[in-house]
């Protein structure tokens, strides 16, 4: 269930330990991505991680929490269905699989593919998404601009838009958690700022 204080331990993790993180992975040439993972159980965190292209491109923040939760010791690493898969921005072509075949069974995200795209200034998640996969209307041939960029419910995950988890709940919870959101969203902006005025100074592929 999509309560407030779900809502708010997600904000927090992002606030708390995933932004001083992406603040020094910005400040090496990086991209602005986070990721956590959390138990089900507590909402604990396991790992969280940034976005780390700089060492290697498939090293998105996703691809990175990934990496590091399965370098745990198995006997302190839970099961991928037992944990929550949080991401700052909707997770990409790449970490969309990834999240998948690593058994994880949703994920949570607070900035959306649009979010990423116009205000962050970064637009490959849409491009890529519509020109690999998104096979052209034979009638049309083209895609509907309209069409969905994957299936957010299938056999394998679930996916939760947080700030559309938000319009559900009470009012006065409500313009707490938003008022968060716009703190969130203005230091994310300062870090895309940052990374805009020396991106492609790191070699990253796709920058």
């Amino acid at each position: 269930m999509h309560t407030p204080d779900l809502i708010s331990r997600l904000l927090d993790v992002i606030e708390l330990d995933l932004l001083p993180l992406t603040k020094r992975g910005v400040g090496g040439g990086n991209k602005l991505f986070g990721a956590a993972i959390l138990r089900k159980s507590d909402l604990s965190l396991v790992v969280g991680e940034t976005n780390n292209e700089t060492e290697n491109p498939l090293w998105h923040g996703e691809m990175h929490a990934i990496k590091r939760f399965y370098e745990l010791p198995a006997d302190q690493r839970p099961t991928p269905k037992d944990c929550l898969f949080l991401a700052t921005h909707e997770p990409c072509s790449l970490c969309l699989s990834g999240i998948t075949w690593s058994g994880f069974d949703n994920f949570y995200y607070l900035f959306s593919y649009e979010d990423t795209r116009d205000s962050f200034g970064i637009p490959h998640d849409i491009r890529i998404l519509r020109e690999v996969y998104a096979v052209p209307d034979p009638d049309r041939d083209s895609v509907p601009e309209d069409r969905p960029l994957y299936n957010r419910r299938n056999a394998f995950f679930e996916s939760h838009d947080i700030q559309q988890m938000m319009a559900g709940i009470d009012r006065s919870s409500r313009e707490l958690l938003v008022a968060r959101v716009d703190e969130l969203n203005a230091a994310y902006n300062d870090l895309s700022a940052a990374y805009q005025k020396d991106k492609g100074k790191k070699g990253i592929p796709l920058s």
